[in-house]
C-alpha cells in the first residue's frame, strides 16, 4: 500500500522567525506511521531548518532548482547545491513557475534530469487552467505536460518522482475541485503512467492533489482511491491547520 504524503509549499512566505516558529509547531504534531511530511521552504531557510528537523519525521524540499550543475546563472540554485546541504527533494513545475517564469515542459524535463542525476527526489507538478477545464480538454492538457516533461525518464527514475496534480483554477482561490473531479483526474494520470510504463509502476507511483486543500476537506479528498495525499499551499502556513491535514 502506498504511504500518504502531506507536502506543504510555503512559496514566498514567512520571515526567519516565522519559519522557525512554524517548524517548532509542526514538530509537536503526532505524525501517523503511514504518512510522510515534506515542507517546501524558501532556499534561505533550508540549511537552518534542516538542522531542526533532522531527527524528526519531517523532510524539507526546495521549491525549485536550475537545470545546470553550475555556471554564470546569477541568483539561481543548482540541484548539486541542494544535495550538498542534505536536501533530498525538490518541487518542479509548479503552475506559478510555469506561468510567471515561463517554464516550459522542455525546460522542466531538463530540470528533472538535473535533479535525478544528483539523486534528488522530485515532486513534479501538473494541472490545467480554468479555460481548459471548461472546454473539457483537461485530460489531454495534463497528458501533454506529463508526456513532454516527465515520461521520457526511465521506470527506475520514475520511482524517485511524486506527481502533484494541481488544477490552476483551484490554487489559492478557495475553490476546491470536487472529490469526484479529483479522483477522475488522478485515475487518468495513473492510467497514463500505466500506458507509458506498466500497471505495476502506476500502482507504486504517488499522486498528490493540490488546490485549496484545508482541514475541512482533506480527509474526504485523501480518501479517494487514487489520491495519495496533498501538496498544500496556504494551509501549510499555520501549524494547527497543516497539523490537522497531516493527521487527516
Amino acid at each position: 500500500m502506498r504511504k500518504k504524503i502531506a507536502a506543504g509549499n510555503w512559496k514566498m512566505n514567512n520571515n526567519r522567525d516565522e519559519a522557525i516558529a512554524l517548524v517548532e509547531g509542526l514538530l509537536q504534531v503526532a505524525i501517523p506511521d503511514n504518512t510522510e511530511v515534506i515542507l517546501g521552504v524558501p532556499y534561505l531557510y533550508l540549511h537552518e531548518l534542516q538542522g531542526m528537523v533532522s531527527d524528526s519525521q519531517i523532510q524539507l524540499a526546495a521549491q525549485n532548482c536550475h537545470q545546470e550543475k553550475s555556471g554564470a546563472y546569477t541568483g539561481e540554485i543548482s540541484a548539486s547545491m541542494l544535495k550538498s546541504i542534505g536536501i533530498e527533494t525538490v518541487i518542479l513545475g509548479h503552475s506559478e513557475r510555469r506561468e510567471y517564469f515561463d517554464e516550459t515542459d522542455e525546460l522542466l524535463s531538463r530540470k528533472l534530469r538535473a535533479a535525478l542525476d544528483e539523486g534528488l527526489k522530485v515532486i513534479f507538478c501538473c494541472g490545467e487552467p480554468l479555460s481548459v477545464r471548461e472546454a473539457g480538454e483537461h485530460v489531454a492538457y495534463v497528458k501533454k505536460q506529463l508526456t513532454e516533461g516527465l515520461f521520457q525518464i526511465s521506470e527506475e527514475d520514475l520511482g524517485s518522482v511524486v506527481i502533484a496534480y494541481e488544477p490552476v483554477w483551484a490554487i489559492g482561490t478557495g475553490v476546491t475541485a470536487s472529490k469526484e473531479q479529483v479522483q477522475e483526474m488522478h485515475h487518468e494520470i495513473r492510467k497514463m503512467i500505466a500506458d507509458n510504463y506498466q500497471p505495476s509502476v502506476a500502482d507504486k507511483t504517488h499522486i498528490l492533489y493540490g488546490g485549496s486543500v484545508k482541514p475541512a476537506n482533506a480527509a474526504e479528498l485523501f480518501a479517494q482511491p487514487d489520491v495519495d495525499g496533498g501538496l498544500v499551499g496556504g494551509a501549510s502556513l499555520k501549524a494547527s491547520d497543516f497539523g490537522a491535514i497531516i493527521q487527516a
